[in-house]
């Protein structure tokens, strides 16, 4: 099985947090969506010969920005060049102001059976600080619109960690969110990248970042909660009803090989990644009148898989097999690092059982540093996931 990520990488206006490859002029949007369908067939063979797509994951950007005619296009062209699993699962990224009923229609004719809807808040004065193109209103309006049209597999993005004098704003999103019904949220804190909005006005002093700590209750808050109401964290970032994890980027973390289309896409088979150019006229001139895609490869050596390996477990909640790491990737963690593992666990950070190193609630808020404390060097740069 294998997986497949098409970036999409347009918007209608700029997110203050988004540090995405991402335009929000739309000109060249029908050109680059023949650019993918090209690199859809340059690169076909990157995953092994007879690979059965298992998930689909559009990406972006907002891919619900895509027509039903670009959808269209892009469908038949997977199904030239590659098996599709029946049963496989087709996400979506969507925007709330995105989902007419007209849309939502357009979008189950093609195929889509799952939506990532990016609500980030149910309150309009966040959602204005942040940038975001729809109304707390839409928040709500989407997705019951969304389950009306007959999709039941709907996840719904959240962010935490937006400055405010209190946690009674993240508790009613958090709510808001559970009266919905929905089976999959994903929910992450607001980072400041130095490239944003958020960023420029954090250098200029009219922008100050909530505290650590203040992120770490609202945390806390949002493992307490969903416990409550019945949703397993299975990864960091990822909350879901039993058995329904997002399987796209489930795969990413168990090492499944995938093909990503589009600038700024990665790629994995197992033996490296490829990052493509993420600059949209570059990236179709190349494709389309070159029939060239400008990626860069990165040969993973021993060292960088084992780090990988650490890097995607220990983000989830199966944690890292000790002994595969051993056997598989040549190192040792309990004789290699017995001094940190055995701290790690008398702080209350982790715990090791059956030779299965998982990191607890009070470690998840230091799962990057404990990660790169881990690592054997040289270390790969960790990447992040698509929902």
């Amino acid at each position: 099985m294998a997986g497949l990520y098409l970036h999409i990488p347009f918007c209608k206006q700029a997110c203050h947090y988004c540090d995405f490859h991402f335009s929000t002029a739309l000109a060249l949007k029908s050109r680059l969506v023949e650019a993918i369908v090209r690199e859809l067939e340059l690169r076909r063979s990157y995953l092994d010969p007879g690979a059965t797509l298992e998930t689909i994951y559009f990406g972006g950007g907002t891919p619900s920005l895509l027509t039903a005619a670009e959808l269209d296009q892009i469908f038949a062209a997977i199904h030239r060049h590659f098996a599709v699993a029946p049963g496989a699962e087709i996400t979506l990224e969507a925007n709330p102001d995105d989902l007419s009923a007209a849309k939502l229609q357009e979008l189950r004719q093609v195929g889509v059976n799952r939506l990532s809807i990016g609500l980030q808040s149910f309150y309009e004065p966040h959602l204005r600080l942040m940038n975001r193109a729809h109304t707390a209103e839409e928040s709500t309006t989407a997705v019951r619109r969304a389950q009306d049209a007959g999709f039941e597999n709907v996840s719904i993005d959240l962010i935490y960690g937006v400055p405010a004098p209190g946690h009674h704003v993240w508790e009613a999103d958090l709510a808001n969110a559970f009266a919905l019904g929905v089976p999959h949220v994903s929910a992450y804190a607001l980072t400041i990248e130095p490239g944003t909005a958020f960023g420029h006005r954090l250098r200029k002093g009219t922008f100050r970042a909530a505290p650590d700590e203040f992120v770490a209750t609202q945390f806390e808050l949002l493992l307490a909660a969903m416990r409550a109401h019945g949703y397993e964290q299975y990864e960091i970032s990822n909350f879901c009803r039993a058995g329904r994890e997002s399987r796209h980027n489930a795969n990413y973390w168990r090492g499944v090989p995938y093909l990503g289309l589009g600038p700024s896409a990665h790629s994995y088979d197992g033996h490296n990644r490829q990052f493509t150019l993420a600059n949209n006229p570059q990236y179709v001139a190349a494709v389309l009148e070159r029939g060239a895609v400008p990626v860069t490869v990165d040969e993973l050596t021993a060292t960088d898989r084992a780090n990988e390996y650490l890097l995607t477990t220990l983000r989830t909640a199966r944690g890292c097999d000790l002994a595969h790491l051993r056997a598989h990737h040549g190192l040792d963690l309990l004789a290699a690092r017995a001094d940190y593992l055995a701290a790690l666990q008398a702080s209350g950070w982790a715990r090791i059982q059956h030779e299965v190193l998982t990191l607890t609630d009070a470690g998840k808020l230091l799962a990057d540093h404990i990660t790169l404390e881990l690592f054997q060097t040289p270390a790969v740069a960790p990447y992040e996931s698509t929902e």
